[in-house]
């Protein structure tokens, strides 16, 4: 089984590697990037004109995800937020500027194209507060209680260890910290077999979570006020939808460990670097 998790891994971060380099290199041509996605219920299409514009292209362009997590977790002022799988950075950025220059947004992502993609995006937007950190969604290199608000974008259906992606979505979280993602997530009668004959892994179809078992996992990791609104549909049974849910402010440890903080990174500073850089181990580092 970790074989297999270990093979799909490398699936998913060869394809983000290859739609990274095919915006990169779209840049260099001469009428700029071409979008890697053209179906409208992916991609760019699912962002208000205004949102765009007010971004440079190639971010635009890498965009592959199934929602608009930045409209929907109400950010604010001066909060600080992660975007779990953060691709080319066009949530990163958006949230950056919704937090202001008190606030601050962290990207994370595994793959070294689209992390070097996100740095120049983020440098040709001009935005200073945000920092991106390489490692995976499920061994997050941030200390226990650093953000105020996690996001990610059709990020959470590839990973092959959801229970940790919550644990640890809930471990940085401050007590009170919200969770606003945008997911695939399938009707409850599809069984795992029927949702693979509706699309591969790597399209963000064969691993998506059905209704009852992403609020399972959820509750599993300790969350509260878990609400799940489907948006439109991707496939047959399948949707995207907007996840939100809350940890609570008198959060207690759970038995998994989500709390658990590593004694040698106590503060943020301690283990990121300045902002504009890439920081933290590799996936295979933080993996048990």
């Amino acid at each position: 089984m970790r074989e297999q998790s270990t093979d799909l891994r490398e699936t998913v971060r060869r394809r983000y590697a290859a739609a990274a380099v095919k915006v990169t290199e779209g840049g260099a041509a001469c009428c700029g990037p071409q979008p890697v996605e053209i179906d409208d219920t992916f991609g760019s299409a699912l962002y208000a004109a205004g949102e765009r514009d007010a971004l440079p292209a190639e971010a635009v362009a890498a965009s592959l995800g199934c929602g608009n997590p930045t409209a929907v977790a109400e950010l604010r002022e001066g909060e600080r937020v992660l975007d779990l799988g953060s691709g080319g950075g066009i949530d990163v950025l958006l949230s950056a500027r919704r937090v202001g220059p008190t606030g601050k947004a962290y990207g994370l992502d595994m793959t070294e194209e689209m992390l070097a993609l996100a740095l120049a995006n983020a440098a040709k937007a001009g935005v200073t507060n945000v920092e991106f950190l390489k490692g995976t969604i499920e061994a997050v290199p941030l200390p226990a209680h650093t953000v105020d608000v996690v996001i990610s974008n059709c990020v959470i259906n590839l990973s092959t260890d959801k229970p940790a992606v919550f644990a640890e979505a809930f471990r940085v979280l401050k007590p009170g910290g919200r969770l606003g993602v945008c997911d695939v997530v399938a009707d409850d009668t599809l069984t795992p077999a029927q949702r693979a004959e509706r699309g591969d892994h790597v399209g963000c179809i064969a691993g998506a979570l059905s209704f009852t078992e992403y609020r399972t996992g959820l509750e599993a990791a300790g969350f509260t006020g878990i609400e799940i609104t489907p948006t439109h549909q991707v496939a047959d049974g399948m949707h995207s939808a907007v996840v939100r849910a809350t940890k609570p402010v008198a959060a207690a440890t759970s038995a998994a460990g989500s709390d658990r903080t590593d004694d040698t990174c106590q503060e943020v500073s301690a283990c990121c670097t300045p902002t504009g850089t890439v920081t933290g181990p590799a996936a295979e580092d933080r993996q048990p």
